[in-house]
């Protein structure tokens, strides 16, 4: 597997475990952890938002020879507004329902990445 192959599997697989552990951190951690206030929800949702938008913009400079999987794209898009909309929504004292939205914008993002390694470790990018 060429070396860019392997950075990219292994950037892949790091990104997933951030998303897998900042869920881990904020409910199987939640009592342990300090309380998260709406400025450090606010914050989560604007981190969240920003490197899965710079994923897409390094998506789509994709100079390889073979196409990214064609959902990793929509995944990151589809989880960005999930999880970051509800995040934002949740800091504002909006509607309580839109905590359930927050784990499914990060499985999202999740498949995203996991599409990601997995078409690299396959050597398909």
């Amino acid at each position: 597997m060429p070396m860019t192959h392997q950075y990219r599997l292994l950037g892949s697989i790091l990104a997933f475990s951030a998303v897998l552990f900042g869920a881990f951190g904020a409910h199987a951690l939640k009592e342990t952890l300090s309380a998260h206030d709406s400025v450090q929800t606010w914050e989560t949702a604007v981190r969240y938002q920003m490197w899965h938008a710079l994923a897409l913009i390094l998506l789509s400079s994709n100079g390889l020879s073979n196409p990214i999987p064609k959902m990793t794209g929509p995944c990151f898009v589809v989880g960005s507004l999930l999880f970051s909309g509800s995040l934002y929504g949740l800091a504002l004292d909006g509607p309580k329902w839109l905590g359930p939205v927050t784990p499914l914008g990060g499985l999202c993002l999740m498949i995203g990445w996991l599409l990601l390694a997995h078409s690299s470790f396959n050597n398909k990018i």
